[in-house]
């Protein structure tokens, strides 16, 4: 359950408690929260594990210089690093840095890696069961593989064949394509979880657990069928938040290694992951015709020029140029 926050203690002292704790009270999503605390006790470390109130512009600077010069990060990675030190002196502890004067990477950001139409679908008949639909919503949604496995049964609107992802990248919700070609499994999938749920309420639990603080405000939710995982954990496990025996959902990461062993069987020699669907969604769009900006919105992106990065991977060929010499 690599999404759940471990716990912190009531009256935190040690210093990276305090520091999650106030990202927790900032309302954080629990993955920028263990990236900025990775790239943190990185900062602490080059700098032997000082005080990071003993330090300021002059020792931000010298590491993200390193980052760039020796690491040889990729520029978004020199960025997510900025970012940590930041919210850590601006925010956390109120100082303010200056104008930093730091060496940028010259590794510049590497065009995605994408499934050919065949490809992606000789993934997805390589592999049985929920891992499969799973794959499917990733290649037909869009969504990112902890979108997919975190998915309840109100997400799904059959009547309006869309699928609204609540829990996205960034806290940030949006509505995208519902195919119709994974309708029938989509719902038999759902029959089934609710079939578990009514097993767990049977036995004395039931209860999934609910974002924001939701249960205080709507005890009775936590049981009802809507708030239910679509992709229910083949066991419970006791939840850290609370100290609460539950049913999660499936985990990431067995989608992952299935996903890898698929693309193995196929003999697919790309550097793809369960991303990589995502990406194969998106150019594929752009490939037929659909306008950028709605891409934009089906993906999420705050920022056209994150989209645009598509442009650059679709065959020139699909854009309808063809070599002097042909």
């Amino acid at each position: 359950m690599d999404d759940i926050p471990i716990p912190l203690p009531a009256r935190p002292v040690r210093f990276m408690h305090r520091l999650r704790a106030f990202m927790r009270g900032r309302q954080l999503a629990y993955r920028t929260e263990k990236t900025y605390c990775l790239w943190i006790k990185d900062y602490l470390r080059f700098h032997k594990m000082r005080r990071p109130e003993e330090m300021g512009k002059a020792e931000v600077d010298a590491w993200l210089c390193y980052l760039a010069s020796q690491r040889n990060v990729a520029i978004n990675t020199q960025k997510t690093a900025l970012n940590a030190i930041v919210f850590l002196y601006r925010q956390f502890l109120g100082i303010e840095l200056g104008r930093l004067d730091f060496d940028r990477t010259s590794k510049g950001r590497r065009l995605p890696v994408v499934f050919t139409h065949d490809e992606a679908t000789a993934v997805i008949d390589g592999l049985q069961g929920h891992h499969r639909l799973i794959a499917s919503l990733m290649y037909g949604a869009g969504l990112r593989v902890m979108e997919a496995v975190r998915l309840r049964v109100q997400d799904v609107d059959f009547g309006h064949h869309c699928i609204i992802v609540r829990e996205a990248k960034g806290a940030k919700w949006r509505r995208t394509l519902l195919p119709k070609s994974i309708v029938a499994p989509l719902k038999a999938q759902i029959d089934l979880a609710l079939s578990i749920h009514q097993r767990d309420l049977a036995e004395g639990f039931g209860a999934v657990y609910l974002p924001f603080a939701l249960e205080r405000k709507y005890p009775s939710a936590a049981t009802s069928p809507g708030w239910q995982y679509i992709f229910p954990a083949p066991e419970r496990s006791l939840d850290p938040r609370s100290d609460v025996m539950r049913r999660h959902h499936l985990g990431e990461q067995q989608v992952r290694r299935a996903v890898g062993r698929a693309m193995a069987q196929c003999g697919i020699r790309k550097k793809a992951s369960c991303h990589t669907f995502r990406h194969s969604f998106a150019t594929n769009l752009l490939a037929s015709g659909v306008d950028i900006r709605n891409i934009q919105e089906l993906l999420g992106h705050n920022d056209i020029n994150t989209t645009m990065i598509y442009t650059h991977v679709i065959g020139i060929h699909e854009r309808g140029v063809v070599s002097p010499i042909d």
